[in-house]
C-alpha cells in the first residue's frame, strides 16, 4: 500500500503484554516507521484524544492502526479527526440528528492524510465496521456519540488469534453488546433486508457460541472465531439501520455510574424489548416508511429464526426475553442495576440527569417507539429494582 508511517493506537493492557509486538515486527520487516499511543482509557476521554492526536501530528502518520476493543478504536477514530481537521468544532461534530444521512452539518472529510485500519480484540462493540465513536467530555461528564460515515474504517481485520486472551468478564460483556445490536438495528425504523439478515445470523451465532468463549475461550478456537464474526455482523447491521433507546440509557449508565458498556445494555435490554413491543405507543418516530406499531412481530420473528417456540407473538416475545436472561446468567452477569449500583440514594439522586442525557442521546432517534422521559425513567428503575411495572 506504500505506506511510510504507521501510528498504532491501543490501550496500556495491551500495550504492556506484548500485543503489539507482532504488528511492530511486522513492519520493521517491512521498513516501515512506526510510533505508539497506549494511554487510551477503559472510557475514552477528550483530553485523551487530544493528546493522542497532538502525537500524531508530530509523528505525520500516513496510516493509523487502531488495536483494541470498543475503546481504542472509537479514540482513534476521534484522533484520526483531529489530526486530519484539527480545525474541526468537536460540538459540532456531536450535533444530533435523527438519521446522519441528512445532517445541516457537514463532517470534514477524512482520509487525505491517513489511512485507518482497525483490528478488534474483543468480540462485541463493531467498532471497526461503523460510522460512530463515543466519546466523553471528562469536564462535563457527557458521553458523546458521535455520527458520521466520514468515521468508517477503512479496512477491518478480523482475527480470532487477536480475541484468544480475552478475560471471562470482556468476553461476557463484549458479547451481550453485539446481542444488542443486533436487536436494536432489526427492530430500528431504519431496518432493512439487508440489516435484517446481518442481525439474525449474529444473533443465531452468539447464541450458540458466546457460552463456550466464555468457558474455554482460551482453548477454543471455533468459539472465538465464530463469535468475532458475529460481533462485526452485527455491527454491520446497526453501522446502516442504527441503534436505539437502549443504547441511549447505557451510554448514560456507563457514564454515571461507570459501568462496562456491554454490561449497560444488558442491564437495560429486557426493559426495552418490552417497551418497543407495545402496540399502542404513546408517541412514535416520524419516519414515514414506519406507519404503525409493529415491533412485537418483529422480536416475534427473533424468537421464531432462533428456535424458541411460543403460539403467539406475545409468548415469543417472552421466550426471546428468558432466552437473554438465560444468556446473560450463563456468562456471569447478574440480573439488576442494583447488583452493580448498591448505593441506591446516589443512583436515586442523580436519575433525573441520567435520564434527560439519555433521551438527548444520539441513538434515541431510530427507536421504533419514541419514549417520554418519564418512560426512559421508569425503565431504570424497573432495571435498577428488578420490577415490572409497565411502561
Amino acid at each position: 500500500m506504500h505506506k511510510k508511517r504507521a501510528f498504532i493506537v491501543t490501550d496500556s493492557f495491551l500495550y504492556n503484554h506484548g500485543h503489539t509486538r507482532p504488528i511492530t515486527n511486522k513492519l520493521d520487516e517491512l521498513g516501515i516507521q512506526h510510533a505508539t499511543f497506549f494511554n487510551v482509557e477503559p472510557d475514552p476521554t477528550l483530553a485523551s484524544a487530544k493528546a493522542g492526536a497532538a502525537h500524531m501530528s508530530e509523528f505525520q502518520p500516513d496510516v493509523i492502526i487502531a488495536l483494541g476493543g470498543g475503546s481504542a478504536m472509537d479514540a482513534a477514530k476521534i484522533m484520526w479527526v483531529l489530526y486530519e481537521h484539527p480545525e474541526a468544532d468537536f460540538m459540532d461534530m456531536a450535533m444530533r440528528f435523527m438519521d446522519i444521512r441528512k445532517r445541516v452539518y457537514t463532517f470534514p472529510h477524512m482520509g487525505d492524510k491517513a489511512y485507518f485500519i482497525a483490528i478488534p480484540t474483543s468480540a462485541g462493540t463493531g467498532s471497526e465496521v461503523t460510522p460512530f465513536a463515543v466519546i466523553t467530555d471528562e469536564k462535563t461528564g457527557v458521553k458523546y456519540p458521535l455520527a458520521d460515515y466520514e468515521l468508517m474504517p477503512d479496512m477491518a481485520i478480523i482475527d480470532a488469534d487477536c480475541h484468544m486472551t480475552a478475560p471471562k468478564g470482556l468476553t461476557a460483556f463484549s458479547g451481550i453488546d453485539a446481542v444488542t445490536h443486533a436487536l436494536e438495528a432489526y427492530a430500528s425504523m431504519m431496518a432493512t433486508d439487508y440489516t435484517d439478515g446481518l442481525a439474525l445470523k449474529a444473533l443465531k451465532v452468539i447464541f450458540e457460541y458466546l457460552p463456550r468463549a466464555y468457558e474455554n475461550g482460551q482453548n477454543d478456537v471455533k468459539a472465538r472465531d465464530e463469535m468475532a464474526s458475529a460481533a462485526t455482523m452485527a455491527g454491520m447491521a446497526f453501522a446502516n439501520a442504527f441503534l436505539g433507546v437502549c443504547h441511549s440509557m447505557a451510554h448514560k449508565l456507563g457514564a454515571f455510574h461507570h459501568i462496562a458498556h456491554g454490561l449497560a445494555n444488558a442491564l437495560m435490554i429486557d426493559e426495552v424489548l418490552r417497551f418497543n413491543a407495545e402496540e399502542r405507543p404513546v408517541k412514535m418516530g416520524t419516519f414515514p416508511q414506519y406507519d404503525h406499531p409493529h415491533t412485537l412481530r418483529r422480536y416475534a420473528e427473533v424468537a421464531e429464526y432462533l428456535g424458541l417456540g411460543g403460539n403467539t407473538d406475545e409468548e415469543k416475545l417472552e421466550n426471546l426475553i428468558k432466552a437473554i436472561d438465560e444468556l446473560k446468567a450463563k456468562v456471569g452477569i447478574k440480573p439488576t442495576i442494583r447488583d452493580y449500583v448498591a448505593d441506591e440514594e446516589d443512583f436515586l439522586g442523580r436519575l433525573d440527569a441520567m435520564v434527560e442525557q439519555a433521551f438527548d442521546d444520539q441513538c434515541t432517534g431510530a427507536n421504533p417507539r419514541y419514549p417520554l422521559m418519564s418512560e426512559i425513567k421508569q425503565m431504570y428503575l424497573n432495571a435498577y429494582y428488578g420490577t415490572r411495572v409497565k411502561v
